[in-house]
């Protein structure tokens, strides 16, 4: 059976028990505080669990992709070492919101199991969970006694509650679980050792495919446990396990799943799988790691530097790192895997099929860039070995390395590869050390502790009625407590009904205040959006909490908004109009000062399609098109009508559409009521994100009118500093830029002039020290002038080792070369003398073992610094 069919079989089997076949969500989580990245399937249905909104549907069924590199649930350097664990995953699951439970749960996984899939009852072992004494928990018999019906009773195991106690987090739903385990040995292997032994003790061919949860509890922030008022069913089982024992395989990089890529990968590289561990687990990094990005990037999450972005950088980066180590690919080409891989998956997965070109320019970008990190790491590298040896030390300090780790990305586990290559070893107790400093310093600044939600009064499902309304009365549902280093202590508060805005879908939250019947106003800092519910966030809470509230958004800051959010809909349609409908929304940040907006295109705007954008626009505000939505359409029928959605965003069966015009787009943000709104609209920058991705930063209305009023303020000291009320300022300003080019000519033939006679100067003054020709001098030529100088010097005289101290425009510099017969005939090296050169200015630096240059505060050290190098030669 191949990877399409088991998956197809697995949706079709629980869509025939009148489950609904959902979308996966985006594998990157927009609007969830406490997640990353979706790492199990229940998370798009957290608010069913939590019983915050109700499903359309009690059971529901689908094949959601997963990541799991951070966090609770961290895999990633377990990936490509072992056969069965991986970045991204699929999880097939089945669900119910308060409606079947354990006995249903069971006997339908084991019909799938063993009779649809035809896996051989014998092979498998299941576990439930023992109970807790520390918690007051029994032991499972519930599921003990369905089991029984249908397996030997000496093939269901008990489990601890880590194996067998699913908890979503530190608080919120949880219960016990119930797992399938296969064993798929050989028949003499399962004849010398029971597989009952072998169950979650991390064998390879013994492995969990399916973890029925049974979620009865809900766990509070003091770590007690209440029962949920609805018992519900979470289930999850590992499309690629599956495969693997579906296909008769050992391993999940022998199936269908990952066999086109490992193939790819061998024809490209020129190396052979399942020849070498260490060439078969790159092979497997890159495979896994190449759809973990791809993935990633079509939901809309580029690779970045900070939060989720850093997480698929990182990702990438692994794999990069195991091409360049073990399969020597200095050059990039894991981008030339994404076409197999959409070949492969786009059915199932249509956004790799359309996100194929943007997946395919960021991932190459992403390898020249950080190949560049990687030369540039090894002479870093080397500076440092020079530097240890030196000293004659074997050990290369651990402090030393991670900076090398920390600040310029270099691997750790190649820096330890490279040293034992050349006979040294790296202080693994200092860098360790120096990691946990960081990471400790990272925890502290982001440590949040969220007390458990205080109920006031019961409501079935808040109300947003910010689309018609500002202001409105409310009462406080519930309210909780949350303090963070960074803000200290505030609160979060729900209502029944808020005319406030919860950041979503690229617009920042409303703010605002809430005012009671007694007179006592509190401020309303931010909103924001958290399974499904807007929440309030204060810094205190009102006096009488049960008491009637009326709750205002600020109206200057929701307009300004709400005009830079219909400006967003307006350039995106700008854009595809004028350079063509390749151009999609990548991502943007609408805020009361200015709007952001990232779309897909392959060069630079050039100023004429810049004006041409802003014109568009302009006009559509002209026009006074007046709002056009439909907050009840349907997804397909929004989709069949023209509207643009974009890829990455989780959209329900019911849409609400935004129109102005011929711009029609999926939104649930808050817009102008007419585009004569906005007044008017400019760019402010164009530039580029990552290869494929420019971003535009515009402004509208009164920002609009203050950068016009700097502007011309602006204008008015130009022309004052001219001083030349008789001509044009552009004539002016023309006239110095001519005047200033000559003078740089003549500056530079001063310079030549000068560094000539230098040159002759220096060469004459040469001191011969054993065979060596030593020359040192200060001047006030600038870098660049000294550095030609230098080369010029160092192709006339053989035998040279030469530094020059400079400092002009108050800065102290030192330059060294040595010429390169001296660096390998006496051991010499630019690098590691300039830095040491450099404490004598009070600064550092670094280069080549050929040329090098330091930079310092202290000019005064300059002559300390050359009679210093003098010593060190004679």
């Amino acid at each position: 059976m191949n990877s399409q069919k088991i998956r197809q079989t697995f949706l079709e089997y629980f869509k025939e028990r009148q489950h609904e076949v959902v979308k996966s969500a985006p594998m990157v989580i927009k609007d969830d505080p406490t997640l990353m990245f979706t790492n199990a399937g229940m998370n798009q249905f957290k608010e069913y669990f939590l019983g915050i909104n109700d499903p359309n549907n009690k059971r529901a069924t689908d094949t959601q992709k997963c990541l799991r590199v951070s966090g609770k649930h961290n895999d990633l350097e377990e990936v490509g070492v072992d056969t069965y664990h991986h970045t991204m995953f699929e999880m097939l699951g089945n669900w119910s919101f308060g409606d079947y439970f354990k006995k249903e749960a069971i006997a339908w996984a084991w019909e799938l199991l063993t009779e649809v899939y035809g896996i051989d009852k014998n092979s498998l072992y299941v576990t439930i969970f023992e109970g807790d004494a520390s918690e007051n928990l029994d032991c499972d018999t519930e599921a003990y006694n369905y089991w029984k019906e249908l397996i030997a009773e000496d093939r269901i195991l008990n489990g601890n509650k880590k194996d067998n106690f699913w908890e979503m987090g530190d608080q919120g739903p949880c219960g016990p679980c119930s797992e399938i385990h296969v064993d798929i040995r050989s028949d003499a292997e399962k004849a010398k050792i029971d597989g009952a032994s072998l169950v979650n003790a991390d064998h390879p061919q013994v492995v969990e495919i399916w973890n029925l949860v049974f979620m009865q509890y809900n766990r509070m922030a003091d770590g007690s446990l209440k029962n949920l008022p609805a018992q519900h069913v979470d289930t999850g089982m590992g499309f690629e396990r599956l495969a693997m024992v579906l296909q008769g395989k050992q391993s999940n990089y022998d199936t269908d799943v990952f066999q086109p890529l490992i193939r790819e990968i061998e024809t490209i590289t020129g190396r052979s799988y399942n020849k070498t561990v260490e060439i078969d687990i790159a092979i497997r990094v890159i495979a896994d790691h190449v759809r973990a990005v791809s993935f990633s990037i079509a939901d809309g999450q580029l690779p970045s530097n900070t939060g989720a972005g850093y997480v698929i950088r990182r990702i990438l980066r692994r794999a990069i790192r195991y091409a360049f180590t073990y399969l020597d690919r200095k050059e990039p080409f894991i981008y030339m895997l994404v076409n197999t891989l959409s070949r492969q998956m786009g059915e199932a997965f249509p956004e790799l099929k359309s996100q194929k070109n943007l997946i395919t320019n960021v991932i190459k970008e992403e390898e020249q860039s950080f190949l560049r990190t990687l030369d540039q790491g090894l002479l870093l590298l080397d500076n440092v070995i020079n530097e240890t040896t030196a000293l004659g030390n074997k050990t290369v300090d651990g402090k030393k390395a991670f900076e090398l780790y920390d600040t310029y990305g270099f691997p750790i586990d190649l820096t330890a590869l490279i040293l034992r290559e050349k006979g040294l070893e790296l202080d693994e107790k200092g860098f360790e050390e120096a990691m946990q400093v960081q990471k400790t310093r990272s925890r502290s600044a982001s440590e949040t502790v969220t007390s458990d939600w205080t109920e006031l009064r019961q409501d079935d499902q808040q109300e947003f009625i910010g689309y018609d309304k500002l202001d409105a009365q409310v009462f406080i549902t519930r309210y909780r407590k949350v303090t963070t280093k960074k803000d200290g202590d505030l609160y979060q508060l729900v209502f029944n009904l808020t005319p406030f805005y919860g950041e979503s879908g690229g617009q920042t939250g409303d703010k605002g205040y809430l005012e009671s019947s007694a007179g006592d106003t509190i401020y309303i800092i931010d909103t924001k959006k958290e399974n499904g519910q807007t929440i309030h966030l204060t810094k205190t809470l009102p006096k009488e909490l049960q008491s009637s509230f009326k709750a205002t958004v600020d109206q200057k800051q929701r307009k300004r908004t709400a005009a830079n959010h219909t400006a967003t809909h307006l350039l995106h349609q700008a854009l595809r109009k004028i350079l063509g409908t390749h151009v999609e929304q990548k991502g943007s940040m609408v805020r009361s000062a200015s709007l952001r907006f990232d779309f897909s295109h392959f060069s630079k705007l050039s100023q004429d399609e810049l004006d041409q954008v802003e014109h568009f626009v302009n006009d559509r505000i002209n026009e006074q098109l007046e709002l056009q939505e439909n907050r009840a359409n349907t997804y397909e029928n929004a989709m069949a009508n023209g509207a643009i959605g974009l890829f990455g965003e989780k959209y329900g069966d019911v849409v609400r559409t935004i129109k102005f015009g011929d711009s029609h787009e999926l939104c649930g943000g808050t817009h102008v009521k007419n585009t004569a709104d906005i007044w008017h609209f400019k760019i402010v920058s164009e530039g580029a994100v990552a290869a494929g991705i420019r971003r535009i930063e515009a402004i509208t209305g009164d920002a609009v009118k203050d950068y016009f009023t700097e502007q011309s303020q602006h204008f008015e000291d130009i022309k004052a500093l001219l001083n030349n009320p008789g001509k044009q300022p552009i004539e002016s300003i023309e006239s110095l830029q001519t005047e200033n080019s000559q003078l740089k000519k003549e500056i530079e033939e001063l310079k030549k002039a000068k560094a000539g006679n230098l040159k002759q100067e220096l060469i004459q003054s040469a001191e011969n020290h054993d065979g060596i020709n030593f020359i040192g001098t200060k001047t006030d030529l600038d870098t660049k002038s000294i550095k030609d100088l230098a080369f010029e010097i160092e192709r006339e005289m053989d035998n040279l080792f030469m530094i020059i101290g400079s400092d002009a425009n108050d800065k102290a510099t030192l330059t060294v070369i040595i010429s390169k017969n001296l660096v390998e005939e006496k051991d010499l090296n630019a690098g590691t003398i300039v830095r040491e050169l450099g404490k004598h200015i009070q600064g550092g630096g670094g280069g080549q073992p050929h040329f090098a240059t330091a930079g310092g505060k202290d000019p005064d050290g300059l002559q300390a610094a050359i009679d210093a190098a003098r010593k060190m030669v004679s």
